[in-house]
């Protein structure tokens, strides 16, 4: 048997049959292939050796635990299979540029009738890599300057040191990350960053300097992250107009918290999934480790999407939070939710709906969103199977409130408080998806339940993101 290159699951080649062939022949070739392809997926084969070629800094005991299942295929077309899949465990470790498959007949005095090599032949990364690109927010853009050290024990570590100038917030950071040999989901992160930003609707501008650690690691079908996080928060006024209530937030305070994040995904996309759903759960305690911050804070986001008739989907989306002080401490300004924009409850400035004070919004202690969408192609399908595709037409219905509570009132009077004076809007319009980057959306708004205090956008709004309601 000759080498077999396995770059991918696709069937052996197959001729198809010649112009002129009757249809008897058609049928027998037919036989004949399903023939061909039996006796290649119930002969036995035994895979005796697997080399991986190219290895310079990695080291190849830490290699093992990704290509051991091969050694368990049984037939050809398994090897094919198990191969394919070691291959892309390689490929996600992020230190090689390309891994290609041979699959050959054993060689040597050892070597078996039925026994088979498989070898990898691999190219690893440059010792150290540097990139440039764009990235996108929700609502903002911002440039990365990064520089990488991949592969930097010969463990598939990362060191990476990446600044990034945005439109709203400058930031730099170093993190290292680590993964479990022969478990790559389950993985530690260390991070030293320092974050500006700047909040127009409050007219605040934060300094963030903190350090953070970070453990993933999958459970079941759920995937999970629990977080320490030590920061030095400095916040300051960006305007000489604004109000008392946020000069009165402005100065220093330490945070440390330990949060936990559990997220099931079944979407096939995450920028403008067709199928699937999301379930994501975010608790985070702060003040029993130090620092002056003290608070407990929940919120949930749920997503379901369903393909319906004419290439169209139906998505539905849910989300919700809950921010509770521990002791006599208010919340801070810097750790409430907001709401509102082009992402969340269209229709409305971007988090200008909720508490505020003389035209500076504050965030709220409680809130909920909720969404009703229905995507669907572009009239008359131009540039069908090209560029075309990228765009999609976007009818929607949004809703939502934000709020603060009275925790001496007790749950009911909570719910009937978010409740009541709910925002909504609906509307439609146009959105590109930009790969697996990002998304924009040109909708036509119509805001409705506007209340004293609320920012609005009626009519056209502009929205980009990665992260939407």
């Amino acid at each position: 048997m000759g080498a077999v290159h396995a770059r991918s699951l696709d069937p052996l080649p197959m001729k198809g049959p010649e112009l002129g062939v009757h249809a008897d022949d058609i049928e027998t070739s037919d036989v004949e292939k399903e023939t061909k392809q039996e006796v290649l997926e119930n002969k036995n084969v035994v895979v005796q050796k697997v080399h991986i070629d190219g290895l310079g800094k990695t080291k190849e005991d830490f290699l093992t635990y990704e290509i051991s299942e091969v050694f368990r295929a049984k037939n050809l077309i398994d090897v094919m299979k198990r191969s394919h899949e070691a291959r892309q465990r390689l490929l996600r470790l992020g230190i090689f540029r390309k891994v290609e498959v041979v699959i050959d007949t054993s060689q040597g005095v050892d070597a078996l009738p039925n026994g088979l090599d498989v070898t990898f032949e691999v190219t690893e990364l440059r010792r150290m890599t540097g990139s440039y690109n764009t990235m996108v927010g929700n609502n903002e853009g911002s440039m990365v300057l990064g520089l990488k050290l991949p592969n930097t024990f010969g463990c598939a570590e990362k060191l990476t040191f990446q600044f990034s100038y945005g439109t709203k917030e400058t930031s730099y950071g170093l993190s290292f990350f680590k993964p479990q040999a022969g478990h790559f989901e389950r993985n530690v992160s260390v991070n030293l960053y320092k974050v500006t930003g700047q909040f127009p609707w409050s007219s605040l501008r934060e300094t963030d300097r903190g350090v953070s650690t970070e453990i993933s690691f999958p459970v079941w079908r759920t995937n999970h992250t629990l977080k320490w996080e030590g920061v030095w928060r400095e916040l300051g006024c960006l305007a000489r107009t604004a109000s008392f209530a946020v000069r009165e937030e402005s100065g220093h305070s330490l945070k440390s918290s330990l949060s936990h994040t559990m997220a099931i995904d079944t979407r096939n996309s995450s920028i403008l999934p067709r199928k699937g759903g999301l379930f994501k759960v975010h608790q985070e305690l702060a003040g029993y480790f130090g620092g002056d911050a003290r608070f407990l804070k929940e919120d949930f986001e749920i997503q379901l999407n369903k393909s319906l008739f004419w290439d169209s989907v139906l998505s539905t989306s849910l989300w919700g939070g809950l921010l509770l002080p521990i002791g006599d401490q208010p919340t801070s300004i810097a750790d409430r939710f907001y709401l509102g924009g082009p992402t969340s409850v269209r229709g409305f400035s971007m988090y200008s709906m909720g508490p505020q004070s003389k035209g500076d919004y504050l965030g709220g202690e409680a809130y909920w969103a909720g969404g009703l969408h229905l995507y669907t192609p572009l009239p008359f399908r131009p540039a069908k199977g090209g560029f075309g595709d990228l765009f999609r037409t976007h009818f929607f219905l949004n809703a939502g409130n934000l709020c603060n509570l009275n925790y001496g009132e007790g749950p009911q009077a909570h719910l009937s408080k978010l409740a009541e004076c709910i925002r909504w809007s609906y509307g439609a319009g146009i959105l590109l998806r930009l790969g697996n980057i990002a998304r924009l959306e040109l909708n036509y708004c119509i805001p409705m339940g506007v209340q004293s205090g609320d920012k609005i956008c009626d009519g056209v709004q502009f929205g980009a993101g990665i992260r939407f309601l």
